[in-house]
This record gives C-alpha cells, sequence and structure tokens, in this order.
C-alpha cells in the first residue's frame, strides 16, 4: 500500500465508496488501515494529510474540479471521484510537484478503474494544474450568497457559516472558519495526584515536547513543539491528553477535598479524573453515564488511576435521585459543531436540526442536574456547541423555570470570553481553541 492509497482507502471509508464499507470516522479509519500499511512514519504522516485535507477540503474540490468533470460527475466511479479529489487536494493544498501529484493519482485510477478512467484523471487534474494559483480560488461574484461562497472558500456546508455569522457576527467569521480547518491547539492534563505542573513540564521537556503553562486552567499544558510521531501520554499516568477548553468547566466548577459531588454524561472519563485530582482523593464523587461500555471503560481507567471515592454508575442522567450534592457537572450531549476541527469529516455528518433536536435532551438533563444540588451548592453547564438553542436559550429558559438559581461570578481570567449575560463562550477556531459554552449557575441558600 502506497502512503496515497491509504488516504483513499481513508476517504472511502468516510464517504461509503467501497461496496458494502461501514461507515467510519476519518481518524478511526485511518488508525485502523495505517497499523495495517507497513508504511514508515514519514509516508503515514504524508497520507494522514492528505486524507485529512482532503475530506475537511471537499466541497472546495468539487467546486475546483467542476469546469473540468461537468456532467460526468454523476457516472463517475465512487473511488474515482476519490482520486480526482485527493489529486486536486495535492495540487492546490499541499507542496506536491505537479507532475508526481497527477502521475501518481493516474496510477491509482488504474488499480481502481481502467484505462478510460485514467485517462479522464489524466486530464483533469492537468487542467487543475495549469490554473494559476489565483484562478484556484472561488471568486464572491460566482455564488447565489456570501454563505454559499464561504463555505465553498473553506469547504463547510452554508448552513454552519450562516449560524457562525448569526451567533459571533462578521468580525471574527474568515478567522473562525479557517481556524476550524486546523485542529486545535494539543494539551495535556497533570495529573495532581502523582505530580507537579513544573515537574510534568520538565519530563516533557526532556522528551523534547516544549510546552507552555495555560493562562485559563492550572493543571493543563499547551504543547509548543513536539518530534514527530511524539506521543503525548504518560505510562506512569502522570499526566494525559486534554483539550484546554474541555477542562474548564472543571476549573469553573472549583471541586474541593472533602466535597461531595455528581458528575452527569461521564463519557471517557477526562473530566472524571481532574474532577477527582482536584479534590486530592478526599471526598465522593458520583459519576453517570447511560453507556454500559464507557461505564466499564471508566471503571477500568479509575483503578489504573488509583482514585478512591468515586463510583461510576450506568444510568439516565434525567432519572437521577440523587439529592443534597455540593456540587454537579452536567458536561451535556450536544451538536459538537464547536469542536468540528477535531474530526475532519463531521461537518458533512451534521444537520441542521441538530441543536433544536438535542436542545429538548439538554433540558431535560439540566432539570435532572438541579434537583441533585444542595441549597448553597454550584451546578456547571457545559457543551461544545455554539448554537443559541444549546447554549444562551436553554440557559434563559431554565433561570425563567428556576428562581432558586442565578449565574455566578467567574473568575477574572476569563472575561475576554464572558457573555454580557454573564456566560462563557469560545469562537471555535480562534487562537486554536475548540468552540465551548460555559456556565456557573449557584442555588440560592433559603
Amino acid at each position: 500500500m502506497t502512503s496515497r492509497e491509504l488516504a483513499l482507502a481513508v476517504a472511502r471509508d468516510v464517504f461509503g465508496g467501497a461496496p458494502g464499507a461501514k461507515l467510519r470516522g476519518a481518524h478511526e479509519s485511518f488508525d485502523y488501515r495505517a497499523s495495517r500499511s507497513g508504511l514508515d512514519a514519514r509516508d503515514r504522516a504524508f497520507a494522514a494529510e492528505l486524507a485529512y485535507g482532503a475530506i475537511r477540503a471537499r466541497r472546495y474540490l468539487d467546486w475546483l474540479l467542476q469546469p473540468y468533470v461537468g456532467a460526468r460527475r454523476k457516472d463517475l466511479p465512487p473511488a474515482i471521484a476519490e482520486i480526482l479529489r485527493l489529486g486536486a487536494y495535492q495540487l492546490a493544498r499541499m507542496s506536491v510537484e505537479p507532475h508526481a501529484a497527477v502521475a501518481e493519482s493516474v496510477g491509482l485510477a488504474k488499480r481502481y478503474g481502467h484505462r478510460g478512467t485514467a485517462g479522464l484523471v489524466n486530464a483533469v487534474l492537468r487542467r487543475v494544474a495549469e490554473r494559476a494559483p489565483g484562478d484556484r480560488l472561488p471568486k464572491r461574484e460566482e455564488f447565489a450568497s456570501d454563505e454559499d461562497f464561504l463555505g465553498t472558500l473553506h469547504s463547510f456546508p452554508s448552513w454552519i457559516v450562516a449560524l457562525v455569522r448569526r451567533v459571533f457576527g462578521d468580525v471574527l467569521l474568515d478567522e473562525s472558519l479557517l481556524g476550524m480547518n486546523a485542529p486545535p491547539r494539543a494539551a495535556v492534563r497533570v495529573n495532581l495526584l502523582r505530580a507537579s505542573r513544573e515537574e510534568v513540564q520538565a519530563l516533557l521537556g526532556d522528551a523534547g515536547v516544549r510546552t507552555t503553562p495555560s493562562p485559563l486552567v492550572s493543571e493543563i499544558l499547551l504543547v509548543d513543539e513536539a518530534p514527530a510521531g511524539a506521543h503525548l501520554g504518560d505510562p506512569e499516568l502522570r499526566w494525559e491528553q486534554h483539550a484546554e477548553i474541555a477542562a474548564v468547566p472543571v476549573d469553573l466548577l472549583d471541586p474541593k477535598a472533602g466535597e461531595s459531588g455528581v458528575e452527569l454524561c461521564g463519557g471517557r472519563g477526562n473530566k472524571t479524573l481532574q474532577i477527582v485530582a482536584r479534590m486530592q482523593g478526599r471526598g465522593f464523587l458520583e459519576s453517570y453515564d447511560d453507556d454500559e461500555r464507557k461505564v466499564a471503560a471508566l471503571r477500568a481507567r479509575l483503578e489504573r488511576f488509583g482514585a478512591g471515592g468515586v463510583a461510576v454508575h450506568a444510568g439516565d442522567a434525567r432519572r437521577l435521585a440523587t439529592r443534597d450534592a455540593g456540587f454537579v457537572l452536567l458536561d451535556a450531549p450536544c451538536s459538537a459543531l464547536g469542536i468540528l476541527g477535531r474530526q475532519p469529516e463531521a461537518r458533512w455528518r451534521k444537520d441542521p436540526g441538530d441543536p433544536a433536536r438535542l436542545s429538548a435532551l439538554q433540558a431535560q438533563m439540566l432539570d435532572a442536574a438541579a434537583n441533585a444540588v444542595a441549597q448553597g451548592g454550584r451546578l456547571v453547564y457545559s457543551v461544545c456547541s455554539f448554537a443559541p438553542e444549546e447554549t444562551r436559550e436553554l440557559v434563559a429558559r431554565f433561570l425563567r423555570e428556576h428562581h432558586e438559581f442565578a449565574r455566578g461570578a467567574v473568575p477574572q481570567r476569563y472575561a475576554p470570553w464572558l457573555t454580557p449575560e454573564g456566560e462563557l463562550r469560545w469562537t471555535p477556531g480562534i487562537q486554536r481553541r475548540d468552540g465551548f459554552f460555559v456556565v456557573l449557575l449557584e442555588r440560592r441558600a433559603a
């Protein structure tokens, strides 16, 4: 298998181009196929850049190819259509010599098609290669709307462009869309039960990984530079990979030693472990998730972590029976529109109705979480989304119905991301951060 053939296999896995193929995520497919490819680290890195980039840029690539493919597009075998996209991506977005990009694509077309399809690939990609770099970019006057133009230029569905504009305005629109076409900055969370931030920073430095402490969350180190293929985990669990903004909800919750609390939708358990470390192993935490496999995985992870005082339950968060908890964290299931940069295929699998559909579930979970909070206790609600239905509109409705709660004050370091209503909101893609919404709610004492 060549690096380009690996990229083709991943694209077909993601979009279902192979007969009987099960749709997979790009990272899942790449990890599975790369481990069986026999390619060295350099070729795997090339394949990853090509596969992930072409998957993200699908709309733009189809625009670039359309003048030369025309009406034949609907009759193209799926493999040939993907080979054209991969070839066009090499020509337009990668520093690949044009002759190599065309010749290698033609070779793939011969392998996955026939002489006729190989001739088509050759002719189309040669025409793309002849275009000046400036002519490979769409122009506003070619499109019926600004959303269609920006959606083609940055390769997003037009409805996502419109939503980013509606929520954040025009000032950050281009920068946000551009930022979402790159993965957010890597980060690690220090396990405060086993090491200090300074110790972990020194250990990572010895391995060639340069880091900077997060200005927001004390146990997070942001990765500035790492050797190619560096693994950011630690066998001794002194640190683990953890996105910076995903660590904010626990930081805002501020769990302390000796407290009792509840976590809803524990999932993989990153926030669970962050809470336990913050409490220094002294206190009690109940964690709930409705996925039995995730619950089992979290129990095993906690055992390896050596954490006590945690009870993990499989159950529906909407039927929570716990009462009088000092704190509750609800990291709710959401549309995940704020983390599109992490999953190359995600933008093509979202639906405009996702935020409204999920907000009904989130509202039920938030009501259940509120019932578990003791007087004077605190509740943090967070989602990796920026859709109003899942964020400010949901919280406003909750506060109208729950007069015993009010928004709590947040530390001064979060002031740049504070909305006029008193909630925290990050624009996706800006400063290489995820899009997130977090609010601290406090239950008034009687």
